[in-house]
């Protein structure tokens, strides 16, 4: 991960962006909470001069307009539509937004598939990823610089293609594994960094009679989800286009010790967590974790939202999932990215809406605060408390964070990552072996990229 992220994620102080009014368009028609922020450099220099407000359209302020919104959500988004339509309603009362609220794990992408035949909404909301992926096919429209110059610069790095930026990316999740602080500290154990480690706390946890990993494997998007944790940090670490690699037909995971590695994890997981994981839903997942009837789950700032709800004065804290070289590193994933259509008719109305989106903080911070996520827009921080921030810190002070949009551009998630973590399902509970998993895997090969 570049040093510039780095940088970012780890400190308080951010600089004010630029506050123009919308109707520019492109040429080319805490306890503080996880904060982002610039780089230090940037951080010493003057706050930039307000700009001057930018000509707002008629057709923006008169002409009553309807934009078509297609949102993938995250477990924590469901209900940010309904701020995002009153902040509007407050600043553009002409504009009103038609939302689609669909899963990103497994409605998004078949839906982009069907808009691709139709035309696209008029604005798309999924994950930075996805920018790579559809930016390729030249469906998405460029963002105007004037809204991402109030996004964090290290926002853009993985939105970016062709040297334009298609996404302006609002928030972001960090990945690894949570754990319960005070069980930790009644039973000894130390935050592992290597797998024997681990398996330690794994041994005594079933000596006990604790369960050493909350799990809900009936999510496949879980599943997925912690391979590709895995991945980054047995594989991704040492081989950064592993990916491309593998297209090329240089390694494969029949054959990438690293790889098999990675995928394996699961079964480690599965054989420490409850006998009826694939039928425990997230949200009973996760209240077992506070209730201290496990140890440790692997998972996503997602989580946190949970966790707060049960119990407000949870104790958690998060560390990476270890590999087996020692090194892992904390997963930082973009998460909330908006894109728009190349082809829309209503460009005036869609920047009026990033303007909303990239220039109201209270809107920002509203829902930075109902996902439990980190912001990725300048001057603005989530106030929620967030007890596993100094283990972030800490991470973020060693240069020890990832970003995992590294593992996704090359393996992507729909037609690849969500279609192994079926396979890996079926060979958990038997039904297929773990050679026949490796194998379809392999077999993906031809889609495993967005291009």
């Amino acid at each position: 991960m570049k040093r510039k992220l780095l940088s970012a994620i780890l400190c308080s102080a951010m600089v004010a962006g630029a506050l123009t009014g919308c109707g520019g368009s492109t040429d080319d028609g805490a306890a503080q909470a996880p904060a982002a922020e610039p780089a230090a450099e940037e951080a010493e220099a003057p706050a930039a001069e307000p700009a001057e407000e930018a000509e707002t359209p008629a057709a923006a302020t008169d002409e009553a307009v309807t934009l078509t919104v297609l949102a993938g959500q995250s477990t924590t988004d469901a209900g940010i539509e309904d701020m995002i339509d009153a902040a509007l309603a407050e600043k553009y009362p002409n504009i009103t937004l038609e939302w689609e609220c669909t899963g990103w794990d497994g409605e998004f992408h078949p839906k982009m598939q069907q808009y691709m035949q139709s035309g696209l909404p008029d604005i798309i909301i999924g994950k930075a990823q996805d920018v790579n992926t559809y930016a390729s096919q030249g469906l998405l429209g460029e963002i105007d610089a004037t809204y991402l110059d109030r996004g964090l610069d290290a926002a853009r790095e993985n939105v970016t293609f062709d040297g334009k930026t298609y996404g302006l990316v609002y928030n972001a999740l960090y990945q690894g594994v949570y754990y319960n602080k005070t069980m930790f500290a009644e039973n000894g154990w130390s935050v592992p960094t290597t797998q024997a480690e681990l398996q330690a706390i794994v041994d005594d946890c079933n000596a006990k009679g604790i369960v050493p990993f909350a799990s809900h494997m009936v999510d496949t998007w879980s599943i997925g989800n912690v391979t590709m944790q895995f991945m980054m940090n047995d594989v991704f670490n040492t081989t950064p286009d592993w990916g491309d690699k593998f297209r090329a037909g240089e390694v494969s995971f029949a054959d990438d010790k690293a790889a098999q590695t990675a995928y394996s994890y699961n079964k480690l997981i599965f054989d420490n967590t409850y006998p009826e994981t694939f039928s425990t839903e997230q949200t009973d997942c996760d209240a077992r974790m506070v209730l201290g009837e496990a140890a440790m789950k692997v998972s996503g700032s997602w989580s946190i939202q949970n966790f707060l709800d049960i119990d407000e004065n949870f104790d958690f804290g998060i560390f990476p999932f270890p590999n087996q070289t020692g090194d892992s590193k904390l997963i930082f994933e973009p998460n909330i990215a908006i894109m728009t259509s190349a082809e829309t008719e209503h460009q005036d109305a869609v920047n009026c809406v990033l303007d909303v989106l990239s220039g109201d903080k209270d809107l920002a911070v509203e829902i930075l605060d109902f996902t439990k996520t980190a912001s990725m827009l300048k001057d603005v921080a989530p106030t929620f408390p967030n007890p596993s921030q100094a283990d972030i810190d800490e991470y973020a002070s060693k240069g020890m964070i990832v970003d995992v949009t590294l593992g996704n551009n090359q393996l992507v998630w729909g037609g690849f990552q969500e279609e192994n973590a079926a396979d890996i399902a079926a060979y958990l509970q038997g039904d297929i072996s773990f050679e026949d998993c490796l194998a379809a895997s392999d077999a993906r090969v031809g889609s495993s990229s967005a291009q």
